[in-house]
């Protein structure tokens, strides 16, 4: 799909029914819950609110609800909960919600007469802060009336375990249409699969097994075919797992339970044009930026920079095709070393794209290994990312819709991606671009949130022409 139309769906074989088995990526986004990080991703948008306000003010949330009822069979994840089979049964699964009710979903969250950003984001905050109900589809969207000129805040949660970020935006997109005027037909009936039964759980687990016993004798029978993609492997997981240790800063402490959260604005052609004119990527360009918010926020707080490498894991998309045909998590990730030693912004830039160019290289080399689709590993990192010192910082850039988009009528004007924290990870950064623009949205935790506009203001000096917000 593109944004704002329809995805395509997976059908199952007719008389068959499809067991749709959470894969080891989506319960390594479901196991951080258990220790306190979850892994809820996140949008804020700013809307034209005309269209939704009626003559007091106030939104019409019915409207909107149609508005997405209309095209939740679009999105089936969007009505689906996950089932926890009782040992001996398989994996955990995707099955229908027997009963949805979109109100719980859609909700009104007015802010002040005459809100400023500030009252925006710390209202966003505070959404952030509540848990998603597991016995429900794991989303949920709040309107914020009460901006100056009409205009509505939006923000839309969702689970990391039903799709990564790429995915997810192509979901977020197939609710949005690309017409202010248009209408989506009113959706089909909706009747809710039944759970499929401890036999059908059984055989399709035992079909399973047996699929990656076959799996393994087909590698033992090409011994030479499979050292050979071991050894192109690696380099890359050695460099993940010898690597020098990222350095100790304050960037790295126990992540608490409370966010904080600021945004600043640039413009995707003038990124452009720097890339252009220095040989690198757009994502080079805002690493290089961030690293220049990063010096100043260390410099702030009285912090070493002469000679500093930070690490920064940054996701890198392993989905084929459109970005709008994403679907569930499918990412790998690179590690970036960040040179905030270095004084000069432009040879920062260089060096930044010369590293990204090793690591989008070591992406695949990595995934070729197989090693993050083993449970047991994914698990055991799970456990040390409470002292890991493998990277300092997280930094996620997706590429978004390049035209306006609506809801109920009511045009986008901006959007800003929020990231989750895990581990000992307080700071990350969500990149998205829209309409031309290049939003940034860093996210800390509340007790190192210190420091927060000094790299804001860092970041806007380096790539953005608007002002900070925080």
């Amino acid at each position: 799909m593109m944004f704002g139309t329809a995805p395509r769906q997976v059908r199952p074989v007719a008389g068959t029914p499809a067991i749709d088995r959470l894969t080891v990526a989506d319960l390594g986004m479901l196991w951080p819950d258990a220790f306190g990080w979850p892994q809820d991703m996140s949008v804020i948008a700013v809307l034209d609110g005309a269209p939704l306000l009626d003559g007091a003010g106030r939104v019409r949330v019915e409207r909107v609800r149609d508005a997405i009822t209309r095209r939740l069979h679009l999105v089936p994840r969007l009505r689906q909960v996950v089932h926890y089979p009782r040992p001996g049964l398989g994996r955990p699964l995707w099955v229908d919600a027997p009963s949805f009710d979109v109100t719980e979903h859609v909700r009104v969250h007015p802010l002040p007469a005459a809100a400023d950003e500030e009252q925006l984001l710390r209202a966003c905050e505070q959404l952030h802060q509540r848990r998603l109900n597991p016995s429900r589809p794991l989303w949920a969207l709040w309107l914020l009336p009460g901006l100056p000129g009409d205009r509505v805040g939006m923000f839309m949660k969702l689970h990391h375990v039903v799709a990564d970020g790429m995915a997810g935006l192509a979901l977020f997109g197939a609710l949005l249409d690309l017409d202010p005027t248009a209408t989506a037909p009113a959706a089909p009936p909706r009747t809710p699969r039944t759970v499929p039964s401890a036999r059908e759980l059984a055989l399709d687990n035992l079909r399973r097994q047996a699929a990656a016993i076959c799996a393994v004798a087909g590698r033992l029978r090409h011994p030479i075919r499979t050292a050979r993609r071991m050894h192109a492997g690696w380099p890359a997981l050695r460099e993940l797992f010898l690597a020098r240790p990222a350095p100790h800063t304050s960037l790295n402490r126990p992540v608490g339970p409370d966010r904080r959260i600021g945004v600043c604005r640039g413009r995707l052609d003038t990124a452009k044009d720097v890339a252009r004119a220095d040989g690198a990527k757009v994502n080079d360009v805002v690493l290089a930026a961030i690293a220049t918010g990063l010096r100043d926020l260390l410099q702030e707080r009285g912090e070493t920079v002469d000679g500093l490498l930070l690490r920064a894991v940054v996701p890198v998309s392993m989905h084929q095709g459109p970005p709008g045909y994403a679907r569930g998590n499918r990412a790998g990730g690179m590690m970036v070393d960040l040179p905030i030693g270095e004084p000069d912004p432009r040879r920062r830039l260089h060096l930044i794209a010369a590293a990204t160019r090793h690591g989008k290289n070591a992406a695949p080399r990595l995934a070729s290994t197989g090693i993050m689709n083993s449970a047991t590993a994914r698990k055991a990192m799970l456990r040390m990312m409470r002292r890991q010192r493998m990277a300092n910082i997280y930094v996620a850039n997706v590429p978004g819709p390049p035209m306006p988009l609506y809801l109920a009528g009511a045009r986008l004007l901006e959007l800003f991606p929020v990231v989750p924290l895990i581990g000992n990870i307080t700071l990350g950064v969500g990149v998205l671009s829209y309409c031309g623009q290049l939003n940034i949205t860093a996210v800390t935790d509340q007790h190192t949130a210190g420091g927060l506009p000094v790299l804001l203001a860092g970041l806007q000096r380096a790539l953005c022409p608007e002002p900070v917000s925080t």
